[in-house]
């Protein structure tokens, strides 16, 4: 009796060394094709094999390059025509004294809103200020993206981003 459960023990020891390789397998596999899909999807560009069955792709112009923004510009409000060059760190907006734009603005709050840079993209968010902050027309309720040119209102206080 006593082989027979070794011989058990023994069976059940190579099934699950079998199923951790099949588990190997399958996350090698997957981290694989989750590689290959990235690397396609981040540059966009033909590869050789699709060169050769279509050489039309090599004449095709590739895409302007997009600009990114490097000044912030305040345009209306007490504070017009003021520039603040913009780094990777982010910009606090507000009354506040340790903000890196002192706001001059009756209806702007201490800490009023973050300006941050998320890879090569500018977000926007409130930071719980009493009279809101917006994108555009938009009313801010989350962190957005902003689009160069688009305008950031603080009370009376209007901001872009520039080239």
């Amino acid at each position: 009796m006593s082989e027979l459960s070794d011989l058990t023990v023994t069976a059940l020891r190579f099934g699950f060394l079998l199923l951790i390789w099949v588990l190997i397998f399958s996350i090698v596999a997957a981290m694989r094709r989750d590689l290959m899909i990235g690397g396609t999807a981040k540059t966009g560009a033909p590869t050789a094999r699709q060169l050769r069955k279509h050489p039309e792709l090599a004449q095709a112009q590739p895409p302007a390059p997009k600009q990114h923004a490097r000044l912030l510009m305040v345009t209306e409000g007490p504070l017009a025509g003021t520039q603040v060059e913009l780094a990777a760190s982010p910009v606090l907006l507000g009354r506040a004294q340790e903000a890196t734009l002192v706001l001059e603005d009756d209806y702007a709050s201490g800490r009023h809103a973050r300006l941050f840079p998320q890879g090569s993209r500018w977000f926007i968010e409130d930071l719980g200020s009493t009279n809101g902050t917006y994108l555009g027309d938009q009313q801010l309720t989350r962190a957005l993206p902003v689009e160069l040119g688009v305008p950031i209102r603080i009370g009376k206080t209007v901001i872009e981003l520039r080239p």
